[in-house]
């Protein structure tokens, strides 16, 4: 017989899996302690709120994020090549997750600004995604300026390709986004070695 999880892990697990399917704003504290097969007063000993039950999804989430990201710079590949894999790896997450886009942009355009501490979270994230591009770009980029604007650049493709393959349920804008990408990157090294 096999053993139920605990039920801290049961309740993020059920929220994770809700949030991402249909939205913060979309579910309700009931149905998460009801999918979870808990009690309401187990779900308060664990998550005083569901803004902080969300806290803690957007962290987990995060943290996947960053080992996949910290993966890919200690992994073998020229700092283009990696850039190009965290494009092709944003094609492959839409079409796994049925084009939900990213959980931190949608949670962002539903909350309001009495949610700060959701807000840290996605700042939090979407700096890290650009600081992995600044990184990345430094390794090529002539100045150290040009390797801001080139990661800025990056991140800004990659964001919109993310929103727009959700809003269209295609994958034409990360494909598009990865062969700009490319192009940008191999113009500032060139650039940078004449």
């Amino acid at each position: 017989m096999m053993k139920k999880p605990k039920a801290r892990d049961r309740i993020l697990e059920t929220a994770a899996r809700l949030f991402h399917e249909r939205g913060y704003s979309e579910v309700g504290i009931n149905e998460i302690i009801e999918k979870a097969e808990t009690a309401k007063a187990t779900f308060y000993q664990h998550f005083p709120s569901k803004q902080s039950l969300c806290a803690a999804w957007l962290e987990a989430v995060h943290q996947r994020s960053d080992l996949q990201r910290e993966g890919i710079l200690q992994g073998p590949g020229t700092a283009i090549e990696k850039i190009d894999a965290y494009f092709e790896g944003l094609g492959s997450f839409l079409r796994e997750n049925d084009f939900r886009g990213c959980p931190y942009s949608n949670t962002g355009a539903v909350i309001d600004e009495e949610c700060a501490c959701l807000h840290q979270k996605i700042e939090e994230h979407k700096i890290a995604i650009r600081n992995f591009f600044r990184h990345l770009a430094g390794q090529f980029a002539h100045s150290e300026r040009r390797a801001r604007e080139v990661g800025d650049a990056l991140f800004l493709l990659f964001s919109g390709a993310t929103v727009e393959a959700q809003n269209l349920r295609s994958l034409w804008p990360v494909e598009a986004a990865r062969r700009s990408a490319r192009e940008i990157c191999e113009k500032e090294s060139a650039t940078a070695s004449t």
